[in-house]
């Protein structure tokens, strides 16, 4: 692929990789040059069609299939990039669930739901990674948030909930681990177009695009962008920030 790295490939970790702004991120990192690990849970299929992609492109890549809301699966999948590849310098905590529905009727399971997988899996994917990036004193994390994290979503509480905790986590961890040489950083996209906004109709995504003022929907490939920048030479004195690409809709 295009835009080689000049300097030898890093290893990148990507939750939730098999569709949307994983495929994107995976895509994007592929096309420098890197060494990419797709992480996918149910979507066998999907994975191995994008890691077959950039194999045939000329890049390096693999599928592990693992839950994120399962520590030990979690934990496995870590060691199993450390085995195939000997080292990992990137994580990127992409893997979410969102729900649109009132606040009264968030059930005991949809909450838990999306904190297990939008919350937990970032925390048990970030603990799993540590202690290889600790002893090597280097190493980027970036998370997915949302803008309904920063600001909060109508009908989407537990969603909105779940992405503020991991801005607070980002923020927290970025000052934790810095002196060892770590990088933390968060992006929390706007209106994407992507299958979790596939309940949105043509009226409700062109009232969107209206409102925002570079009057279009975000791609995949915009988040993938801000991602990339992030696990970067480019942002080295950049940690514990939160990165809005939203086209202007949340300023």
């Amino acid at each position: 692929m295009g835009g080689k790295n000049e300097t030898a490939p890093r290893t990148v970790l990507i939750t939730g990789a098999s569709r949307g702004i994983g495929a994107a991120c995976a895509r994007r990192f592929a096309a420098a040059g890197d060494q990419v690990v797709v992480n996918y849970h149910r979507s066998e299929a999907a994975a191995q069609a994008l890691v077959e992609e950039i194999r045939s492109a000329g890049g390096t890549a693999a599928a592990i299939r693992a839950d994120v809301g399962d520590p030990e699966q979690v934990r496995a999948m870590v060691d199993n990039v450390l085995e195939k590849f000997c080292q990992l310098d990137i994580l990127i905590c992409n893997a979410g669930v969102a729900k649109q529905q009132l606040f009264t009727d968030i059930t005991d399971q949809d909450w838990r739901g999306i904190f297990r997988t939008d919350v937990d899996g970032v925390f048990y994917a970030c603990r799993a990674v540590l202690p290889h990036f600790i002893h090597r004193k280097a190493g980027s994390i970036v998370t997915l948030s949302s803008m309904w994290g920063v600001t909060g979503g109508s009908c989407e509480v537990a969603y909105s909930a779940a992405k503020a905790a991991v801005i607070g986590l980002t923020r927290a961890l970025a000052k934790e681990v810095g002196p060892s040489g770590i990088r933390v950083n968060c992006v929390a996209p706007g209106v994407i177009d992507t299958e979790m906004n596939g309940n949105l109709g043509p009226e409700d995504l062109e009232a969107l695009r209206e409102e925002t003022p570079l009057e279009r929907i975000g791609r995949p490939e915009d988040v993938a962008e801000s991602v990339y920048f992030l696990s970067s030479p480019a942002a080295g004195f950049i940690t514990g920030q939160i990165l809005s690409p939203n086209g202007g809709i949340l300023i």
